[in-house]
């Protein structure tokens, strides 16, 4: 009965394990990237078979030959008793162990071999860097692809000789032929010879190992900076050529004792060897950083200093970083705006992580629909002109369908997809303060198209279920929700699926298998599936690309575009490496974080170091059918080459992209954040200075953040003309402050980064103007405002505050929109887009006031045109996207097309005394403890609020001159030494 137990089980887990490998066959193969699977697998199987044989046949032979040289008799009659004893326990399972042992080392050996099949596959399809590192002279392709596979194998053999050593010792001890006796240890020959071969292997590859130490000295991260230092260049690395030799040597001293059976010479060799190693390994470097280097570190450590500066900024693309002076102004002239007219125009007023709430109320229709919590920043082109854009599509949410109908079928058959892109302009917004939508609406329409010029179907998204079962027989009923009608009073519209998204789940040997893989007996059994269906799972867009091509750190934001008659997902991939020389290293999660990964927002990336980083993959995941195109972005990067000699037909070059896929490449943030973060350091490229620290810069934390956490501001895409520029481009930027020590700062700008990320839109043709980065530093002593500063401006400035604060007694909420940071008028101007949301489950977030600030002045307005003219003396110079709003009032609903009331003023002061007599009714009835009276003030406050907003609006712009901030806070500090701001 246990034997046909133990094979039906078996045989049971046998079935799930081929039902988990047939589905990704499945799987891959409708993808196209069959290959991908393949390639990796056979990889895998064979470095496991080639790890589980080494280790198995050492292990094996190792105590099968010490069985076989087994005494006949052992030296007295106590210790044969003894032997003969345990020999007896252990001979019925001899045979089990002597297999038994082996094998379970060579799984786990396999096992760990396996996990390395990048490097393999790395070293045997390398392509040269043609660079060489400036200590050794070598390629950078050893050290990238070359030495990290000799680490791999060296570190494989001395486990295996390790293991099969003591594996035989152990066998020799057990059957006598090593013996603990009063006089010392017996050996018999046959041991003598084992331990020598034993001895012998380990110190070659020991020897081995130091020699190869030696090339890894130039990527060490155990000094103060990357690479190889001094210490390292004149005694680590000689001492590990010399205990290299020293190893082969005492290497052939084992040989020699196992021949002569002389074991005098090898034991004084290996005790020579191991005091070599502790003196010079470790003693002698010591020796020298103490009291060599330690007081003349600068001089000595120079060379090396500018050898990490120069292969940092070179492995992370710093190289070719435009540096200009930028001598900022802080006086906000009339007309400064001129020269940045199409700049200002597009200033971005829609926050993308705070408008996820009109999106949802204004657009959403049912509420099995969704929007992420974050928005994505793109540009269209409108009426000939570039138009930054707020976009999201409209995802499936199934969790939200009413529960009693969140049955399998509903889960998985009916609620199947969301629909449409909804996208809105960045830079304008309605008189309420509502987003302009240029697409929207069930059915699709807007400038982007409608449902006969694109397909608004969302099958693929960031929040679709695990997965789901689409397709149909011609003629069959459709049974797919599709959209709510867009007439009254007709039901929803159905649909199916009519695209190739997913393997074919409809014979039932499919239906058996990802029955087991999802564990669902309703897939098995249902009737909502047919001889048609597909099973579309895995469908996250960053998921996709991650499991075709494993080889890629993938950027943690996807984002939408309406390309090519379809909605495609774009995402980032990046070649990654921590073994580059002389390069500093970055965890890539702590380089990535800033509120968007604290806040969830954006996914964060995962927490593993590198030192080398390109973006070489451009990607495109198809929402209606989940087809995934790999573009070679950047073909010249040596790690990609590598790889599309493993994966020959898995990318496509990026002559082949379209025009509008092109139009909307960007430039990744993760890549934008890890080159910021090491730009703080290494925008010096002087190693006196460097040394010094006497420049080192910090991203600011995000001052919108109530907490003060400390988290860094994320970057922001906008449209921007840099001064070196004849008109604007669509850039990722961000800003530098002193450096942050301990949590303090002086938060003063010294520099303004923006990453051009305009790629063009001719087809297969990218502009030689995308990926420029270009740094805007800021003498110091000027003293710009950085943007905690022009934040403590905003909420200090009495008129702000006084506005804001009402606002907040309220029943409403204040909400401060991203602050932009902008070089134009000859300074750096920062605007602040201000929501008022009121409360409730149906309410969103309405922009209502726009924070503007030049140097030393603050601009406080309904819309930012007006706000800019307060700042510029009554003419900026130039006309921001909302100047249409200017002046418009809402309608008088007792007299339709007029104006409601032609005093604004009188009506604005008489809104703001009503809603301060609501306050104190509102303190009165809280403290006797009447929450009814409470609760009827706080609707009264609201009201009288909504009737300022409006008042105000009606006020006309006379150019007044703008709010200074209080001296306290407006002054900036003085510019301490060079030595303070280390």
């Amino acid at each position: 009965m246990t034997p046909t137990l133990i094979v039906v089980a078996l045989v049971v887990v046998g079935f799930i394990f081929f039902a988990n490998v047939w589905t990704d066959v499945l799987w891959y193969r409708q993808l196209g990237f069959i290959e991908v699977f393949v390639t990796e697998n056979l990889v895998r199987i064979g470095i496991f078979a080639a790890g589980f044989a080494i280790m198995f046949l050492a292990v094996f032979f190792a105590i099968r030959i010490a069985y076989n040289a087994r005494p006949v008799y052992a030296p007295d009659s106590e210790i044969r008793d003894n032997l003969n004893r345990y020999q007896a326990q252990l001979e019925p399972v001899r045979r089990v162990v002597m297999i038994g042992l082996p094998v379970l080392f060579g799984l786990f050996a396999g096992s760990a071999a396996a996990s390395q099949w990048q490097k393999v596959l790395l070293f045997f399809n390398q392509e040269p860097f043609g660079k060489e590192d400036p200590e050794f002279g070598m390629d950078i392709s050893f050290y990238l692809m070359s030495l990290p596979f000799f680490g791999f194998v060296t570190g494989f053999l001395i486990s295996v000789v390790v293991i099969a050593g003591i594996a035989g010792i152990l066998t020799h001890y057990l059957y006598g032929s090593i013996r603990l006796m009063e006089r010392g240890v017996f050996t018999s020959r046959a041991a003598q010879i084992h331990i020598a071969v034993t001895g012998a292997s380990f110190l070659v590859l020991l020897g081995l190992n130091f020699w190869l130490d030696r090339f890894t000295a130039v990527q060490s991260n155990s000094g103060r900076w990357a690479g190889a230092l001094y210490t390292d260049v004149n005694a680590v690395i000689p001492t590990k050529a010399i205990l290299a030799v020293a190893a082969v040597l005492v290497a052939i001293l084992f040989v020699v004792a196992a021949i002569i059976g002389k074991w005098r010479l090898p034991v004084i060799g290996t005790a020579m060897l191991v005091i070599t190693s502790i003196l010079a390994g470790g003693v002698y470097p010591w020796v020298i950083q103490q009291f060599q280097v330690r007081p003349s570190e600068e001089t000595l450590e120079k060379e090396y200093i500018q050898r990490n500066i120069n292969n940092t900024r070179e492995a992370y693309g710093l190289d070719k970083i435009q540096v200009d002076r930028y001598n900022a102004t802080n006086t906000a002239s009339t007309g400064a705006l001129a020269p940045d007219a199409q700049t200002t125009a597009n200033i971005r007023l829609l926050d993308p992580n705070l408008i996820s709430d009109a999106f949802s109320q204004l657009e959403q229709y049912r509420p099995y629909y969704q929007f992420p919590e974050a928005l994505n920043v793109d540009r269209y082109e409108v009426d000939g002109k570039i138009q930054d854009t707020v976009i999201a599509v409209r995802e499936l949410n199934p969790a939200n369908v009413a529960t009693n109908q969140q049955g399998w079928l509903n889960q998985h058959v009916v609620y199947t997809h969301g629909y449409g892109v909804v996208a809105a302009k960045g830079n304008k917004f309605t008189v309420d303060g509502k987003p302009e939508f240029l697409q929207s609406g069930i059915p699709s329409t807007g400038v982007l198209g409608d449902d006969s010029t694109y397909e608004p179907r969302i099958y693929f998204g960031e929040s679709s279920p695990d997965y789901s079962i689409v397709g149909a027989p011609d003629g069959a009923p459709a049974r797919e929700q599709d959209r709510p009608s867009g007439r009254e009073g007709e039901g929803d519209n159905q649909y199916t699926f009519e695209g190739n998204g997913g393997p074919n789940v409809g014979t039932f040997f499919n239906r058996v298998l990802y029955s087991i893989k999802f564990q669902s007996s309703d897939l098995l059994l249902s009737d909502g599936v047919n001889p048609e269906s597909q099973i579309l799972y895995d469908r996250s867009p960053r998921e996709r690309v991650e499991k075709v091509a494993p080889y890629l750190t993938v950027d943690g934001n996807a984002y939408p575009a309406v390309v090519d008659g379809r909605v495609k997902w774009i995402v980032d991939g990046y070649t990654t490496s921590q073994f580059y020389p002389y390069s500093q290293q970055e965890r890539l999660s702590d380089a990535t974080a800033d509120t968007q990964t604290t806040s969830g927002r954006a996914v964060a990336l995962p927490n593993s170091t590198v030192n080398y980083i390109r973006n070489s993959v451009k990607a495109t995941v198809d929402a209606y059918d989940g087809s995934v195109t790999l573009y070679a972005w950047d073909d010249q990067d040596p790690l990609l080459k590598s790889w599309q000699k493993v994966f020959p037909a898995s990318l496509k070059p990026f002559s082949e992209m379209s025009g509008d896929v092109m139009s909307h490449v960007r430039y990744p943030e993760d890549l934008f954040k890890v080159q910021r973060q090491l730009l703080g350091e290494y925008h010096v490229t002087d190693p006196s200075t460097f040394y010094q620290t006497k420049d080192v810069w910090s991203v600011p934390a995000d001052p919108t953040v109530e907490s003060n956490s400390g988290v860094k501001q994320p970057p922001f895409y906008m449209s921007l003309q840099m001064p070196d520029q004849d008109k604007p481009a669509f850039q990722l930027t961000s800003s530098f402050i002193p450096q942050i020590v301990n949590g303090n700062a002086r938060n003063v700008l010294y520099g303004f980064l923006a990453a051009d990320s305009d790629a063009g839109n001719e087809a297969g043709v990218k502009a030689e103007s995308y990926g420029k980065l270009r740094l805007l530093q800021i003498p110091p002593e000027i003293q710009v405002p950085g943007p905690g500063q022009a934040q403590n401006k905003f909420n200090s400035d009495p008129t702000v505050s006084q506005a804001l604060n009402l606002l907040r007694q309220g029943a409403s909420e204040v909400l401060n929109g991203n602050l932009l940071t902008l070089p134009v008028g000859g300074g750096i101007l920062y605007v602040q887009p201000v929501y008022l949301k009121s409360t409730g489950e149906t309410s969103y977030p309405t922009l209502q006031r726009v924070l503007v600030a030049f140097g030393d002045k603050v601009g406080f307005a309904p819309t930012l045109d007006e706000a800019l003219k307060q700042l510029f003396g009554g003419d900026s110079g130039a006309a921001a996207g909302d100047s249409d709003n200017n002046g418009q009032t809402p309608v008088d609903p007792a007299a339709p097309g007029t104006p409601a009331g032609a005093d604004g003023k009188a009506e604005l002061k008489a809104a703001l005394d009503e809603a301060n007599a609501a306050i104190q009714e509102g303190q009165s009835a809280l403290a006797a403890g009447d929450f009814a009276a409470y609760g009827e003030a706080q609707r009264k406050i609201a009201a009288a609020l909504q009737k300022a907003v409006a008042a105000e609006a009606k006020i006309p712009v006379a150019a007044p001159e703008a709010t200074p901030a209080p001296a306290a806070t407006d002054a900036p500090e003085a510019s301490p030494s060079p030595s303070a701001t280390s």
